[in-house]
């Protein structure tokens, strides 16, 4: 367990809009406000997703290249950009050329070959929508994708959506292609996608892991989210919360922003004693190069 916990702030993600909450940050100017106001409140991290004009997900470089210049300019906050985007249908290759473009510190990585993603309407018994999203087609692109990472020096986040992507874990890192301390995301609660989040399974993902890691849980909804803080940093775990993951800020009332939900969860790591990293100490946590 390390003394101080890195905050990661997922600010957008690439599925619900403002629809679900009117200050969810779609657009350049957005985001970057809101990465700059919840690097403020505690965050060492920002996760960024990217939005095209029409709030649709984009890979587009240019746009995270606006908004990746725009947070490097006012913080010293840790880029985290995402290759995903396999909901919105955007191949493997478009999605990783965010690597040798922009080189973030950080970057996500889902290692599984895809998932069933829906939305259950439990009143009506019913999935509203229903599809399978191929996230990486075979263990040979999955390798060469780890080398890319490698490559351009950037840190890959690896995404656990189920028990079968702890495998691609364990492959990835005997065949040489990881660096480590390796860098863990644990997601759950995504019906047909993820395990349910509960303290049973976070402990199951946690003790299946390889040695040498550093490991987050995105707990996904509002009734699990800020137990998952308390619960991840007790077992000596980091923290992300944000928007991507819940729009509310307590039971039916929505969050003002990101910055808010960073606020609360800091006020948790607080209350049980335990102290936030800055970016600089997230960097040593984590073994990232330097900051250019």
């Amino acid at each position: 367990m390390t003394d101080k916990v890195i905050v990661t702030c997922a600010l957008t993600g690439a599925q619900q809009g403002k629809e679900a909450n009117p200050n969810l940050p779609e657009q350049p100017r957005e985001i970057i406000e809101q990465a700059l106001d919840a690097a403020r409140a505690g965050a060492a991290i920002v996760h960024i997703h990217a939005r095209d004009s029409r709030g649709k997900a984009t890979a587009d470089v240019a746009v995270f290249r606006e908004i990746a210049e725009g947070i490097r300019a006012k913080s010293d906050v840790i880029l985290n950009l995402t290759t995903g985007g396999a909901v919105a249908g955007l191949p493997l290759e478009e999605r990783l050329r965010v690597l040798p473009e922009l080189k973030p510190e950080i970057a996500s990585f889902s290692i599984g070959s895809g998932s069933l993603l829906g939305r259950y309407d439990a009143a009506g018994r019913q999935w509203i929508t229903d599809r399978f999203v191929p996230l990486v087609p075979s263990y040979t692109e999955m390798a060469a994708a780890a080398r890319i990472f490698r490559d351009n020096g950037v840190r890959p986040e690896l995404e656990i959506y189920g028990t079968s992507f702890l495998n691609n874990v364990w492959h990835l890192r005997e065949a040489g292609v990881l660096e480590e301390p390796l860098l863990i995301n644990l997601v759950m609660n995504i019906p047909g996608e993820c395990i349910p989040w509960s303290p049973k399974n976070v402990l199951f993902f946690v003790e299946s892991l390889p040695p040498n890691n550093r490991w987050v849980v995105t707990a996904i909804g509002g009734k699990v989210h800020f137990l998952s803080v308390a619960l991840s940093v007790a077992m000596g775990g980091h923290v992300r919360v944000g928007m991507e993951d819940n729009v509310y800020i307590e039971r039916g009332v929505l969050a003002r922003s990101n910055a808010q939900i960073v606020e609360k969860a800091v006020g948790i790591l607080h209350a049980v004693g335990r102290e936030i990293a800055s970016p600089a100490e997230a960097r040593q946590i984590l073994g990232l190069r330097a900051q250019v």
